[in-house]
């Protein structure tokens, strides 16, 4: 997968330069291995279906599973990673192996080149779907980055400080796209202001799909 500019889509109020950690590699998937990512969720999707977490502020809008060792979940015990789906009782489906191949690409010329995953979060967002500035706070080492790879419709990543109360700017990611966040930028704020219905360059896909690829364990 030849990499392309790093140069980012911005809207006129983003950073003229991003700030030091933080990585985006624009039109990194091309748009077989896009279809070819699309179908690995998928087969994901089949084993442990796209559900809506619940939050301390109720049901999150994006829908989520999970694939590898660990998934994320979130309910009235609170945020946290599982070996298995709290919904079934059964393991996490296994990464697939495309779902590696594409790590590697991101991470190859980084501070990170030897990331190795064992957890990815897959959210869908439909239409109306977003969000909130959170932070990634829920992993054992921090060390290690968080990389997103993004499917489907372009969305609006907000990009904040250390705190919920800075001022977030705002990245356009696009199917293909790869932000990583390691380093100083490992616990900055983050979201997802909105999706641009209509899009999508995939022709089976309506809304975005992110995969958010950790070291939970």
């Amino acid at each position: 997968m030849p990499r392309k500019s790093s140069q980012p889509r911005l809207f006129a109020d983003a950073p003229a330069k991003l700030p030091p950690g933080l990585f985006h590699w624009p039109g990194l998937v091309d748009p077989a291995r896009q279809e070819a990512l699309l179908a690995a969720v998928r087969d994901v999707a089949g084993s442990a279906p796209f559900a809506h977490a619940r939050t301390r502020m109720g049901l999150t809008s994006a829908a989520m599973t999970n694939a590898g060792d660990a998934g994320w979940w979130s309910d009235l015990k609170g945020y946290r990673y599982e070996t298995r789906n709290p919904a079934t009782g059964a393991p996490w489906p296994p990464m697939p192996a495309i779902f590696r191949e594409v790590v590697r690409a991101a991470v190859a010329g980084t501070p990170w080149p030897d990331f190795a995953p064992d957890a990815c979060l897959i959210n869908f967002y439909g239409v109306g779907a977003r969000m909130g500035l959170h932070q990634d706070r829920d992993e054992k080492d921090f060390a290690q980055p968080i990389v997103t790879v993004s499917l489907g419709d372009d969305g609006d990543f907000q990009i904040g400080g250390m705190t919920r109360g800075e001022r977030a700017e705002v990245l356009i990611v696009r199917s293909g796209d790869a932000l990583i966040m390691g380093g100083d930028s490992r616990m900055r704020f983050h979201g997802i202001r909105k999706i641009h219905p209509g899009t999508s360059p995939l022709a089976t896909l309506a809304g975005r799909i992110s995969l958010t690829f950790r070291k939970a364990l």
